[in-house]
């Protein structure tokens, strides 16, 4: 199943994001060479839009370190289920493929990236 991602980085100081049409997640985290955090969200969730600023800042402290990537659970409801999402937002860290660490709900940034510093 195709799915259009967006990914979220930073260019001369700023925050950026793209929307990109991967044909799974699969290939998304076997295409990306740093460690991919995952925001499972949606936007009807009062609590993601907060973690939209903090991923913001997370960025851009770690932008040679992890690729974020936002995930709207209400486009992809089966990859929310495959990865156990049963709570808004989710964010699920993934090294070559496989989840390393997850958390959810909100977290500060600081905290979110000493959790991926460990992985990156």
């Amino acid at each position: 199943m195709a799915i259009v991602i967006e990914l979220s980085f930073y260019r001369s100081d700023r925050p950026m994001s793209v929307k990109k049409q991967f044909g799974s997640f699969d290939e998304l985290l076997e295409s990306s060479e740093l460690p991919v955090l995952v925001d499972f969200y949606a936007p009807w969730c009062g609590p993601c839009q907060l973690m939209t600023g903090i991923l913001d800042k997370v960025s851009e402290k770690m932008k040679d370190k992890v690729q974020i990537v936002k995930i709207n659970t209400d486009n992809y409801p089966d990859l929310a289920s495959q990865y156990k999402v049963y709570a808004l937002p989710t964010l699920v860290l993934f090294k070559d493929g496989a989840p390393v660490d997850r958390v959810e709900g909100v977290i500060q940034a600081d905290q979110l990236c000493d959790r991926i510093a460990i992985h990156a």
